[in-house]
């Protein structure tokens, strides 16, 4: 997927080759380059493009697409042959066909083009509406807009804009928006989300409160601009999922996918169904445990855009962020119930460790002055953490309008500590937080981890410093875990320092992360973005991981 997305964003073979041979301590084996050259060499044989009106597959190797039509998943997915090197595609079967041919190891080149949906001029302002501040796209956001739009040709229109947490990914989807000026259908992850979204908008661009709809659990209003959230368009209802519909209820000329790794199957399947329409994916981490990351390239479209996270904190457009790993014993009693645990139970036993309690009080004292947010996974634990810091809660059940109290409270100050599930991983906007302290997570979850650092890395006022710690039961499951979720932070430049967590509660200095150890040259706002190779993964394989959706249980209480 990383050599596809790389020659999507058009890397040759070469160029990459070349990047990894600068960059590798060692020489790169022979046969690794040899596969990076047929893999990449796979992407733009195979060819979609209309002609006077039909969807056309073909290739100018008539063997290549001999080999792809005698597939058992792909033969039904295609119309009569038109010659040696073409043959005709039914136009509802695009998605499903571009979805076959790269589960087989023939990614398409999209290039049938986009149908314009009903026209919306609008264009984004010069200042905020709420403060009055100056306001423009910044440099490395016009470029992500820009790498996705490809001046309006079919080569663009469809893809991946990866950046962190902070950086603005809202504001390149407006960006997008202004350039399409057609209707959008915005998909979000819940309802504060929605409406955070719809307050942007109206921040920052001419459009009115008339144009912009909400369609989620509380209120369905569909109107030039909606929001939806992924929530609504996936209840089921005896057996149907009938607010799919949406998709086809307007006229939609770009669907925007916030969160996109997070994407849930239905909406995947109706995604297949509306290939003529622009897709723009929102995310920080195109990481998914399942690894289905291939549905995302195939149905939504390849990596446009991605911008190394410490190059855009060197900029100052994120916030540093000095990340702690603290590692507590368990006690005795508990030892027994870790050893004789099965299965996920023996993670739970371990995440839920109690004696991290003492090292998370220490935590909250030594930052009394700063705003933080307490996170994990497991609800009773969440009740108890909450209970004995005396601190409001944030779960899955708190109502909205409860919730946006509490977020309202948090950025204005009379709240200054939060503890949170993991409802607040994805798409909510708390730019005074500056430490957070992980008390559990989703078993190895990569993503989860970069989206909870991303919980603070909205730049701070005289550029102030992040601090993200993780709260580890020692020689346990959860410690081996915790290495995997660290790994694509890993990859974008930052370290962990290990402490004990005596250190913590006894109130010595931590020291700082291990030196950073970076690949690339440092930049500054005048020179030229440095953008690593497009889907930048580790070399070594990762162990398998437990996926992001399992259901938590309950913790139990030491005696």
């Amino acid at each position: 997927m990383s050599l596809w997305n790389a020659r999507a964003a058009g890397m040759s073979a070469e160029e990459i080759t070349e990047v990894l041979r600068t960059y590798s301590r060692y020489a790169v084996p022979a046969s690794i380059l040899v596969e990076i050259a047929d893999q990449v060499a796979r992407y733009g044989r195979l060819r979609l493009s209309k002609e006077d009106g039909t969807l056309v597959l073909s290739s100018s190797e008539p063997a290549v697409l001999e080999e792809v039509l005698r597939s058992k998943k792909v033969a039904p997915l295609v119309g009569p042959r038109l010659d040696a090197g073409r043959v005709s595609v039914p136009t509802g079967e695009r998605g499903r066909l571009k979805h076959a041919l790269i589960k087989i190891g023939w990614p398409v080149e999209d290039l049938a083009g986009y149908s314009p949906g009903a026209p919306l001029p609008f264009g984004l302002r010069g200042d905020c509406a709420g403060s009055g501040a100056a306001f423009a796209l910044r440099r490395f956001q016009v470029e992500a807009v820009d790498s996705f739009w490809a001046a309006g040709k079919a080569a663009g229109g469809s893809g991946v804009v990866v950046l962190p947490c902070g950086a603005g990914k809202t504001v390149v989807a407006m960006g997008v928006m202004e350039k399409a000026a057609t209707q959008t259908l915005i998909l979000v992850t819940s309802i504060v989300a929605a409406r955070q979204w719809k307050a942007e908008l109206l921040d920052k661009t001419d459009l009115t409160e008339e144009q912009i709809g909400e369609y989620s659990g509380e209120t369905k209003t569909i109107r030039p601009v909606t929001i939806a959230t992924y929530q609504v368009l996936t209840h089921r209802r005896k057996g149907e999922f009938p607010h799919l519909a949406l998709f086809q209820e307007q006229n939609w000329g770009l669907i925007v996918y916030d969160e996109v790794h997070l994407l849930p199957a239905p909406v995947f399947r109706m995604t297949a169904d509306i290939q003529s329409k622009r897709r723009l994916g929102l995310t920080a981490t195109l990481v998914r445990e399942d690894r289905r990351e291939d549905d995302v390239f195939s149905l939504i479209g390849p990596k446009r855009y991605d911008a190394p996270w410490r190059d855009l904190e060197a900029q100052g457009w994120i916030a540093p962020a000095v990340c702690t790993e603290v590692r507590v014993g368990v006690p005795e009693y508990l030892r027994f119930e870790y050893a004789t645990a099965e299965g996920q139970d023996r993670y739970r036993v371990a995440a839920t460790n109690p004696a991290k309690m003492s090292v998370l009080r220490a935590l909250v004292e030594r930052h009394a002055t700063d705003r933080v947010l307490v996170i994990g996974q497991y609800l009773d634990q969440l009740d108890d953490v909450a209970a004995a810091l005396s601190a409001p809660l944030i779960t899955g059940k708190t109502a909205t309008a409860e919730r946006e109290k509490l977020y309202a409270g948090f950025r204005e100050g009379s709240i200054r500590l939060l503890v949170v599930s993991k409802v607040a991983n994805f798409s909510i906007d708390l730019p005074e937080a500056n430490v957070a302290i992980q008390i559990s997570g989703t078993f190895g979850s990569r993503q989860e981890e970069a989206q909870r650092l991303g919980r603070i890395l909205r730049p701070k006022a005289g550029g102030g410093q992040a601090s993200f710690y993780t709260l580890v039961s020692r020689e346990t499951q959860d410690q081996e875990f915790a290495l995997h979720r660290q790994l694509f932070l890993a990859e974008q430049g930052y370290r962990y320092s290990i402490v004990d967590a005596a250190q913590v509660i006894g109130g010595e200095p931590l020291p700082p992360p291990p030196p950073q150890g970076e690949y690339l040259p440092a930049v500054d706002e005048e020179s030229p973005l440095v953008v690593r190779p497009p889907g930048y993964v580790p070399a070594a394989p990762l162990p398998e991981v437990l996926p992001d959706n399992v259901i938590p249980f309950r913790a139990s209480r030491g005696k």
